[in-house]
């Protein structure tokens, strides 16, 4: 079977490398990372430019957690057909008040996860540089969890599709209809098409709006050998706070420095179409949010010392289930979008999902 992929961010690569797998002869359709100076650049963007997402199965959403527990368990699966690490196992804790929690226990029901439940003092034993709310508690998930490089993954899942047949056109697309992309660089026919797409998902199907697309900015603290030392058993980290933040460990980034990552902007705006898109990627993100997220990385981390602040601008997409869509929406015509904030730890199912979705219902 000829399988066309529009987008070569985390789910599209993961479609790919699952159904050349599988024999299927597969186009993955997609253009670079973009080089040099974003506000330069006039075609689309993507959100795993980056080198860390937290990865974990505990989360308060039983859906994410069921296929976080899928995608983690190949990791070293297409760390090994690709050859390209992109795991990093520094564990992840979730920290909260006792309702929050009660919904992660409740999500995690049936699944195969090992965690320690840790009440007030023993967050501060275990993690003496944090700073949590009055009746925060947390659970600690010391392995299988931790961070990835999403830039990394999608090398990975993209060297393992071509190892095993796949093709990959360096190309944006211009519009998908069933069995047929339209791309610069010619026309791509197949027997099904799986867009997989991110915010730009609409705009190439050419329907009505479905997708909410949200900004988000995250902010970036250098650290020096100092504070690396007291931090290194740092886990990623989600807790609850009105924005809902999260923070990653000290990561070497592209550049040769630690960066420390904090994201969860205190308000939800919405980005519609390209022209909104590309505007928020040129203007680099919120310096207000930057700073905002710099403060309470002051809070939670007392007496941090960093370096240099730098900030990025990223976008989220979000479908109104709350869950992605992975659907058939015509004969020859699947979406595989809509992460809802959550699907870089998982990406990996939820590519497979779209993968069988789009073979299986194939006509006879």
């Amino acid at each position: 079977m000829r399988v066309a992929i529009v987008g070569t961010g985390m789910i599209g690569s993961a479609a790919a490398r699952h159904l050349a797998k599988a024999g299927h002869t597969v186009t993955l359709i997609g253009p670079d990372e973009p080089q040099g100076d974003w506000a330069a650049h006039d075609g689309v963007f993507s959100s795993h430019y980056d080198e860390g997402r937290i990865t974990r199965i505990n989360d308060r959403r039983p859906y994410f957690a069921t296929v976080s527990a899928a995608a983690i368990g190949r990791y070293g699966e297409i760390e090994a057909e690709s050859g390209i690490p992109f795991f990093t196992e520094s564990g992840a804790l979730i920290a909260a008040g006792r309702d929050y929690m009660a919904e992660v226990d409740h999500a995690r029901d049936g699944l195969d996860v090992t965690f320690d439940w840790l009440d007030a003092d023993g967050l501060a034993r275990r993690f003496p540089f944090f700073r949590f709310p009055d009746g925060h508690i947390g659970a600690h998930e010391p392995s299988r969890a931790g961070h990835i490089s999403p830039r990394r993954l999608v090398a990975a899942q993209i060297r393992a599709a071509r190892r095993q047949g796949a093709h990959l056109l360096h190309a944006e697309a211009d519009r998908v209809a069933p069995g047929r992309v339209e791309t610069r660089l010619g026309i791509v026919e197949a027997d099904e098409v799986i867009v997989a797409a991110g915010g730009w998902t609409d705009m190439l199907l050419g329907r009505a709006k479905s997708f909410t697309v949200r900004p988000r900015t995250v902010a970036l603290h250098e650290i020096g050998p100092a504070e690396a030392t007291r931090l290194a058993r740092m886990p990623s980290l989600v807790y609850e706070t009105p924005n809902g933040a999260y923070v990653l460990p000290p990561i070497r980034y592209p550049d040769g420095r630690l960066w420390l990552k904090i994201g969860g902007d205190p308000v939800d705006d919405e980005l519609t179409g390209s022209a909104e898109i590309n505007a928020w990627y040129h203007g680099g993100g919120s310096p207000r949010v930057r700073d905002f997220l710099t403060a309470q990385l002051a809070d939670l981390i007392p007496g941090l010392a960093f370096e240099n602040v730098r900030m990025a601008p990223c976008i989220t997409t979000w479908t109104r289930s709350g869950l992605p869509e992975i659907e058939r929406v015509a004969p020859g015509l699947t979406v595989a979008s809509g992460g809802n904030g959550g699907a870089a730890k998982c990406s990996d199912e939820l590519g497979r999902l779209a993968a069988v979705l789009a073979v299986e219902t194939q006509p006879a």
